[in-house]
């Protein structure tokens, strides 16, 4: 029998879930004592600077070594060593995020012949609603609309609406896809970057245009909002530069919810203290968490969110399923039909 370990904190009933569906197949091992107590719903880190007594880092060490399937895997600082010496009996490891390429790297798992799924399209949904969120923040100008009302100024106006404006999606994976089809729901005109789309496939997932990072700087200054949705590789890492920075309108919304990385962050504070981009809503900041002195705080035309819009209280009821799902597929040597398999070359 397999030995499934769950390495980061999980609730109960997802815990009792995926027993029921190993039952007879594979022993779960989850044991709460050994993972750090949780910040909030969701959290599969824990709170900072936990350390584990000598006795349960040794119970934790092997139940590592056991393990041929890891259910998330721990944070590196958490790992006895940094590679895949702490686990010689792995055959699998689901995530529980989409951007694992630096951790697949640092552990050495490129060549190591473990599979390794991940948690994509899981956070697409909250993602592409906090992506919504900012987007009508900016054109229904709700900082005016909070002025007023703190003012208690009842003056009426002319709005905008969000048809026929266009929003460039710098990713069309399946974050960007829902991103694209409830911009499109609002009456908006989608652009999205691939290195794979055709227009012919673009166009059947509607997609007024399908353009490669050859056109970014344009298809940018074209738009009316900007969405970055790319996972966190040596190719995307600044991918977003001053130049693609100075193409943006004063006008258009910024918003990332792919990686800080992906932008030099720089460039996009200046850009922004200078009012050369209208607004952005930042989910990811180059470090995290977001250092006290960042002027990012404190521009009036950016938002703050602490790299939990994929956060959401279902999360890790998907992610079960998913796990569940994989494991049958594992189980019955059917490896192909396991989702989100991770991309050993591609890096997501």
């Amino acid at each position: 029998m397999l030995n499934a370990f769950i390495s980061t904190p999980l609730e109960t009933a997802q815990v009792d879930r995926i027993r029921a569906a190993a039952a007879g197949r594979v022993e779960v091992i989850y044991e709460p004592d050994l993972l750090p107590p949780v910040r909030y719903r969701g959290d599969h880190k824990g709170v900072d600077g936990y350390v584990r007594a000598p006795e349960a880092q040794e119970r934790f060490a092997r139940h590592l070594v056991d393990a041929h399937i890891l259910f998330d895997m721990p944070p590196l600082h958490m790992l006895p060593v940094r590679d895949l010496s702490f686990a010689p009996n792995l055959r699998w490891v689901q995530t529980t995020s989409s951007g694992v390429g630096p951790v697949i790297e640092a552990l050495g798992l490129k060549n190591s012949g473990v599979l390794v799924t991940t948690a994509r399209g899981v956070h697409a949904v909250p993602l592409a609603e906090f992506a919504m969120m900012a987007i009508l923040m900016h054109v229904k100008d709700l900082p005016r609309l909070r002025a007023d009302q703190a003012d208690h100024r009842w003056e009426r106006r002319c709005g905008e609406s969000l048809v026929g404006k266009r929003v460039a999606i710098i990713g069309a994976g399946e974050v960007g896809g829902r991103v694209a089809d409830v911009c499109r729901f609002h009456g908006m005109r989608v652009a999205a970057m691939s290195r794979t789309l055709t227009a012919r496939m673009g166009q059947e997932r509607g997609y007024g245009e399908v353009f490669t990072r050859a056109d970014l700087a344009r298809v940018a200054g074209e738009s009316d909002a900007i969405v970055l949705t790319v996972p966190h590789t040596p190719e995307t890492d600044g991918m977003i530069d001053r130049t693609v920075l100075a193409a943006i309108r004063s006008d258009a919304v910024f918003v990332n919810i792919a990686r800080g990385s992906v932008v030099d962050e720089g460039a996009l504070i200046e850009a922004l203290q200078a009012r050369r981009i209208g607004f952005a809503a930042l989910d990811v900041t180059a470090v995290e968490p977001l250092p006290e002195d960042s002027p990012l705080w404190d521009l009036p035309n950016v938002l703050i969110s602490p790299h939990s819009a994929s956060t959401v209280a279902q999360e890790n009821g998907l992610i079960a399923d998913l796990f569940m799902h994989n494991m049958d597929c594992l189980l019955r040597d059917e490896p192909e039909r396991m989702r989100n398999r991770f991309d050993m070359e591609a890096g997501y």
